[in-house]
């Protein structure tokens, strides 16, 4: 599946980078504010406000866990690793942390701008595939409530067809989804359990 490359605007962006004071920090904020971005710089903390920042970019060879206000594998923007060292320790942890690009060190006069939008449109696709994962968990969970419905139509003696046009018959009654009906069936009889239980 070939993807298209959506080029941002990234006129007044906002990037942050998380490294100690370096020229690499210099040469780094040098290309992002020639290519249009707002830059701020931070290290050690990083503050909870960068969730609204465009862009982060992280020193690979010193961050650790406790920096960032999420988990790893969770950044909620784009990320670009600086990397220095090929320590295989600081390749698990990059690894683990799931940036969206790369930039090595040391920082010269280009790169940043590739690595902006290969990083955005990481960012962006991973963003889509957990919405996909997360639409495709909640379907097939209506589906396993839909044949749980169609089984307690089905045990008041009716065959599994008939069970199942007894449902579709119940949604268009009721003005909802099919998959609403068989929630509200699969509700009622596990209420009539619990009253049963208590009673």
């Amino acid at each position: 599946m070939r993807r298209r490359l959506r080029i941002p605007d990234l006129g007044g962006a906002r990037a942050v980078i998380l490294h100690r004071p370096h020229a690499n920090v210099t040469a780094l904020a040098r290309q992002l504010e020639a290519v249009g971005l707002d830059v701020e710089c931070h290290w050690p903390e990083l503050p909870v406000s960068v969730r609204a920042a465009d862009y982060l970019f992280l020193d690979v060879d010193t961050a650790y866990d406790e920096q960032f206000p999420w988990a790893p594998g969770e950044a909620p923007l784009p990320t670009v690793a600086l990397i220095g060292s090929e320590a295989p320790g600081r390749i698990e942890w990059l690894m683990n942390f799931g940036v969206d690009a790369q930039l090595l060190k040391p920082v010269g006069d280009n790169g940043v701008y590739s690595a902006l939008l290969i990083a955005r449109s990481t960012f962006d696709a991973r963003i889509g595939l957990a919405g996909e994962i997360d639409n495709l968990r909640r379907r097939l969970g209506q589906r396993q409530t839909v044949v749980q419905a169609v089984a307690l139509l089905a045990a008041r003696g009716k065959t599994e067809n008939e069970a199942y046009e007894q449902l579709r018959g119940l949604a268009m009654a009721w003005r909802v989804s099919f998959e609403a009906a068989a929630d509200r069936i699969v509700a009622s009889v596990r209420g009539d359990r619990e009253d049963e239980d208590h009673g």
